[in-house]
């Protein structure tokens, strides 16, 4: 009922709670990002599945008979416990299956390496490995709760013994947060456990089924902010073919394929046409243009294609029903911990059903042999029977750990006529006495419960650990300058006059070839300096006196100016280099005053200082009128410095005399053998310092040498390499190898007469067998040598090789080391302080060789 009062409306009824739908919005909002989150994205620390992996896995192990299950029927299994649809489910299974950890498959189950999709359910089958049965399962420490629909009983988390969670990995997407798990090794997690049960701190990286190189620098323990480098393994099959042998992690042959031709089309890098061969092993060929660097393509490669990607991990887990952000080392630590309790929760088990089982068997024994079952014939109740038997049992019941219960007492009564004629009692006390010594056993393991789970993990250790060895290589890379890598792939042109630059203006003037990425710099007559993005075209200001590429830091650029001041007339001269400057910022290398015009310029690559002849005019006042001036007195300073006064009368002309030579000093180049690259920075082994037309030479394991100049960008396949140096001219080079034909060592010394860059030369034997064992630098090299004679007999004997052979051309075989067998070489002098991988790796390695018939090298020093 209502009425109306005054004009208004009222309800005789109790005012209801209104809430309003921008409420109702959030409520709703919270609780479906709350189901997102915990019921579908996001792993649970206690055994590391999503919802959907739980239930595929419990499902199985209804199924489980030892046998192969259709997949189909697997998802038909499933899906009374997971409340969506047969495709994510199917999608799911197939995911925990290409993992290669908890269940085994049989049938086309797809590729992450290709990206190739997995057959339809109804083809593939599936079952429980023999780790997941091992390290998943126990009804008994399971907390079931009830499955969506009530009608069965399903796990609330699955009791796992193992930091599952960090060997699959897991990623997922929710409503507000997300995580990315990286995968991790199998052994590295368990040897890690063991050290955390020991109380040692660890800290783990990745390891991912992919393999690859990865530089785990700034992991940051898997939290968010931290990333990993991760790059395909690229090597050079020769100086026209690169291979690709891993791939980086999240990618697949398709889509790295797709991106290296992307890279092609726009000019990035310069290929010929790109092979996929994987079959079993992954192999994609990239055959290279003619005249391209390997060693420059693969810096490529790595800095505009897939070859290299990064990965920013993001380790969320579900903690008592909320998700955290913890590091992979914190949850390795709480699997561990989870994993000790939860052993300790089975030997509690354990323990009472053998103490269970003692007592029963002590009272079944005291009711046969004391013929209590006897006095129950005269009963005629049911309660006189328990009564009598409870009374025989009296005088022992202080021996048992708990009192004797009704229970007991019936069980008793259940033994049958048969089993108590036919009672052994040496038997049942040999029965007792094994029960007995595990139940021993069982309470020593709870005595020392961290023993016995350090047991556990050596075991598991034992059982699986073969094929999961490391995958991912981990490696220190270097950061690569894409400008620097990247092939010239478009052509730079310049209206002088109208002052415009860019690739598009070819009816113009040509000026050098460049990327499409690179920075132009440019500099004009009236003083002006700026940098800009190469483009089509773009406008710079007119009367441009010089443009070429410009790269940021380098040191040995210099610039070389001679200007007049617009204001006073006055004519100077300056050497300055440009390092960094601010794209499309004019900078004035002028006073800057009006009128101000250069005179003279010039670009010099490596500091180049020239000696030029200066004209004044007829109606100076001067009495020298021509003069010549040498750049060689000018220090080089700042872009900003006004300059040393030349002349303060007025200059007719100004002419190169002499071209200049470098006046910057030898540059110092180490080299990283960690990661194959040279650098300026006091980095790895010391080559020496570096003028203009200085090169590195480097000897690898193949028996091959290759000649290189010394620019940064160069890449070195380092895992081969047994010496790199300076490389001198008129050096003699000392190499001992073994020919497989003659199944002999010999010996050679020689001068590198080769000039080629970039190409690598054998100068061991041609003979299949044929293996490097020693390359040197050394003047006097100094090694001792362990031979066997027809006696067997063992024998070391010192050469000094220099005396032993002469120099020979670079191609000869050599002399024979020793006709009595050679097994063993050490390199004993050093006279070179800047000594090749050799020493550094491996001054004196002396590998036994019981294979008389091959007669293998003894020693590699590499």
């Amino acid at each position: 009922m209502s009425k109306v009062e005054n004009g208004e409306t009222k309800d005789n009824h109790n005012t209801h709670n209104v809430t309003p739908v921008s409420g109702m919005y959030e409520n709703w909002f919270l609780d479906y990002a709350s189901y997102v989150i915990l019921e579908r994205a996001v792993p649970t620390i206690e055994d590391g599945l999503k919802p959907v992996q739980r239930r595929i896995l419990h499902a199985m192990k209804e199924l489980d008979d030892g046998r192969f299950n259709k997949v189909a029927n697997i998802i038909g299994s499933t899906m009374q416990f997971h409340p969506h649809g047969d495709a994510s489910i199917g999608d799911a299974i197939v995911n925990i299956g290409q993992k290669d950890m908890l269940i085994d498959t049989q049938g086309n189950w797809g590729d992450i390496r290709t990206g190739d999709r997995a057959a339809a359910s109804r083809y593939i089958e599936a079952r429980l490995s023999k780790f997941a049965l091992d390290v998943v399962y126990n009804p008994q420490t399971t907390n079931w709760q009830l499955s969506y629909d009530g009608r069965k009983k399903e796990p609330v988390t699955l009791p796992v013994k193992f930091p599952l969670l960090l060997a699959q990995g897991a990623e997922g997407i929710a409503v507000g947060l997300a995580t990315k798990i990286m995968p991790h090794n199998f052994c590295e997690l368990i040897q890690a456990s063991i050290k955390i049960l020991k109380g040692k701190s660890v800290s783990i990286v990745p390891d991912f089924p992919t393999g690859g190189l990865a530089d785990f620098s700034n992991y940051n323990e898997g939290l968010k902010g931290g990333r990993i480098r991760v790059r395909a393994k690229i090597e050079s099959r020769d100086n026209k073919t690169l291979l690709i042998k891993d791939i980086p992690f999240s990618t697949t042959t398709q889509s790295l394929i797709d991106s290296i031709i992307k890279a092609n089309d726009q000019g990035k890098i310069k290929i010929r046409k790109v092979v996929d061969n994987t079959a079993r092993d992954i192999e994609v060929e990239i055959h290279l243009s003619q005249g391209q660097s390997p060693d420059v393509t693969i810096a490529a490669l790595y800095a505009f294609t897939d070859c290299e990607v990064s990965i920013s991990p993001n380790a969320c887990v579900i903690i008592d029903e909320k998700p955290r952000f913890i590091s992979v080392n914190e949850i390795l630590k709480i699997c561990t911990e989870q994993t000790l309790e939860l052993l300790k929760q089975e030997l509690k088990i354990r323990q009472g059903e053998l103490m269970e089982k003692l007592l029963f068997s002590s009272l079944e024994k005291i009711f046969i042999e004391n013929k209590i079952y006897r006095d129950i014939e005269e009963c005629e109740t049911w309660e006189a029977v328990l009564e009598t038997i409870d009374k025989g049992l009296e005088p022992y019941k202080k021996e048992f750990y708990r009192a004797i219960t009704q229970d007991d007492i019936i069980r008793l009564t259940e033994i049958k006529i048969k089993r108590i004629s036919k009672f052994d009692t040496f038997k049942a006390d040999e029965l007792m006495r094994k029960l007995s010594e595990e139940l021993e056993v069982i309470n020593y393991h709870l005595e020392n419960p961290i023993d016995y789970t350090v047991d556990y993990f050596e075991n598991l250790l034992k059982k699986y650990s073969k094929g999961k060895e490391r995958k991912t290589e981990i490696s220190t890379f270097d950061t690569i300058t894409a400008t620097k890598v990247a092939a010239n792939n478009t052509k730079l042109y310049i209206d002088r006059k109208e002052g415009f630059i860019g690739y598009g203006l070819k009816k113009d003037e040509y000026v050098c070839e460049c990327s499409d990425i690179d920075d132009i710099i440019v500099f004009r007559q009236d003083g002006i300096c700026l940098v800009t993005k190469i483009s089509d075209k773009v406008f710079v200001g007119k009367n441009i006196l010089h443009a070429e590429v410009f790269v940021k830091g380098d040191e040995r650029k210099v610039y070389n100016l001679i200007y007049r001041d617009g204001k006073t007339g006055i004519s100077r001269v300056k050497r300055f280099q440009v390092l960094a400057v601010t794209r499309d910022r004019e900078y004035d290398l002028t006073t800057g005053t009006k009128g101000t015009k250069v005179l003279y310029f010039t670009s010099n690559p490596n500091g180049e200082a020239e000696l030029v002849t200066v004209k004044l005019t007829h109606a100076s006042k001067a009495k020298t009128k021509i003069f010549d001036y040498d750049f060689t007195e000018l220090d080089i300073k700042g872009r900003g410095a006004r300059g040393n006064i030349l002349s303060k009368y007025p200059i007719r002309s100004i002419k190169l005399k002499r071209e200049g030579v470098s006046t910057l000093a030898a540059a110092d180049i180490w080299y990283d053998d960690a990661i194959g690259t040279l650098n300026k920075d006091d980095n790895g082994l010391y080559l020496g310092k570096f003028k203009e037309d200085d090169r590195i030479i480097i000897f690898y394991n193949t028996g091959e040498y290759e000649l290189t100049n010394f620019e940064l960008t160069n890449r070195y396949d380092y895992r081969n390499i047994v010496h790199i140096k300076k490389f001198n001219p008129e050096g003699i080079y000392t190499a001992i190898h073994y020919d497989g034909k003659n199944k002999s060592h010999y010996v050679k010394r020689f001068k590198v007469e080769t000039t080629t860059l970039d190409k690598k030369y054998l100068f061991i034997s041609e003979n299949p067998g044929s293996k490097h064992v020693l390359a040197t630098s050394q003047k006097e090299p100094l090694v001792e040598i362990q031979t066997k004679n027809s006696k067997k007999e063992l024998e070391w004997e010192k050469i000094k090789l220099d005396e032993f052979i002469d120099v020979k051309g670079w191609k000869a075989m050599g002399n024979k080391l020793s006709y009595d067998k050679v097994m063993k070489v050490k390199l004993l002098s050093n006279d070179d302080p800047i000594e090749d991988l050799n020493d550094k790796k491996n001054k004196d390695n002396s590998n036994d060789d019981n294979d008389e018939d091959n007669n293998k090298e003894q020693l590699k020093l590499f």
